[in-house]
Order: C-alpha cells, then sequence, then structure tokens
C-alpha cells in the first residue's frame, strides 16, 4: 500500500508539476518571481519566459565592477537572439553597493553605458535574502553548484524553458569560453 501512494504522488507530482509546486510552497523556476525594477516598479519576471536570462549581482565599487563592460557588450551581441542579462544590485559583500537604486543606475549609466535591465538592490545571502536568490542558490548546478554566493558578479543562467542552466563564480568574465558558450547553447 505505501509504495502504491509514494507512486501515486510521484506520479501526480510530475503530471502536474504546477500543483506540487504550489503545494510545497516552492517556486518551479526563477521566472516566477518579482523584482522590483532601478525605478522601484514591480517587474514580473515571466515576461522573460522564452528568453535566456543571466541573473548578476553587481556592485558599483567592487574590483569586478569592470564586468559591467563586458556584460553590457555581451547582452548586445547576443539580446536580438534573445538574451537577456539582469543586473541585482545587492550590499551582502564588503558593502560594495552602498548607493541608492537612483545613484547605481547613474553610476551604470554613465560609467558603463549599461542598458540590460537594471533591479533595484536586493540581499542576496544571509538574513533577508530575497526569495529569488533563495530560490538561485538552492539549486544544484554546473559549474558552480549550489550554496550560497560568494561575492558580486555571481552568474546565473536560465534557459528558454526557465530552468536554472548553469552557475558561474563572479570571476568568470563576461566573455569567458565557457559563459558563451552555455549562453550560445541555450540560445539554440
Amino acid at each position: 500500500m505505501f509504495r502504491f501512494l509514494v507512486s501515486a504522488v510521484a506520479v501526480a507530482g510530475l503530471a502536474f508539476p504546477a500543483l506540487a509546486a504550489e503545494k510545497s510552497g516552492d517556486k518551479m523556476s526563477p521566472l516566477e518571481f518579482t523584482l522590483k525594477d532601478i525605478k522601484g516598479s514591480p517587474v514580473e519576471l515571466s515576461k522573460y519566459k522564452g528568453k535566456v536570462v543571466l541573473f548578476v549581482n553587481v556592485a558599483s565599487k567592487c574590483g569586478l565592477t569592470p564586468q559591467y563592460k563586458g556584460l553590457e557588450a555581451l547582452y548586445e551581441k547576443y539580446k536580438d537572439q534573445g538574451l537577456v542579462i539582469i543586473g541585482v544590485p545587492a550590499n551582502e559583500f564588503g558593502k560594495q553597493e552602498p548607493g541608492t537604486n537612483e545613484e547605481i543606475e547613474k553610476f551604470c549609466t554613465a560609467k558603463y553605458s549599461v542598458t540590460f535591465p537594471m533591479m533595484s538592490k536586493v540581499v542576496v545571502k544571509g538574513k533577508g535574502i530575497d526569495p529569488l536568490y533563495e530560490y538561485l542558490t538552492s539549486v544544484d548546478t554546473k559549474p558552480a553548484g549550489k550554496g550560497d554566493i560568494s561575492w558580486n558578479f555571481e552568474k546565473f543562467l536560465v534557459g528558454k524553458d526557465g530552468k536554472v542552466a548553469a552557475r558561474f563564480a563572479p570571476k568568470t568574465a563576461p566573455d569567458d569560453a565557457a559563459l558563451v558558450a552555455a549562453i550560445e547553447s541555450a540560445l539554440k
């Protein structure tokens, strides 16, 4: 009897994954969350379904901040093929994003000519972690695996299917061959 119940529950979860997720309170995709854009307006991430999305927790006063330039180049190269880069400012690492959303937007635009979507500052690690980042860090992906974000500019790649396809360490440059290959593969 127990084996039958386990099988029935497993089949119900496979046949109706949305129902299983709803009952457990889990999200099935990072694109089921909502963030606020840099101006404070809500953004339903579901609007990016069918696209390839690269989430990057960013900071303005970090040794890795010049990655903004490479991220913008990556966005410009692949946006017409369906890539969206989403910058998510965070101040958990060395207090390297102390500014207001307005200051962050001005910095990114003036210094790096950023045109990809920028969100409002959130917590990406520890107490008060944003639900999106709680989800992203719980998914076991390659090459970085699951667990807390280690520093600014950690990258999470979400495929057209809405699932986390890969995670890359902060020092992975936007033009890194493995990152570019993962993006190109996800865009196919």
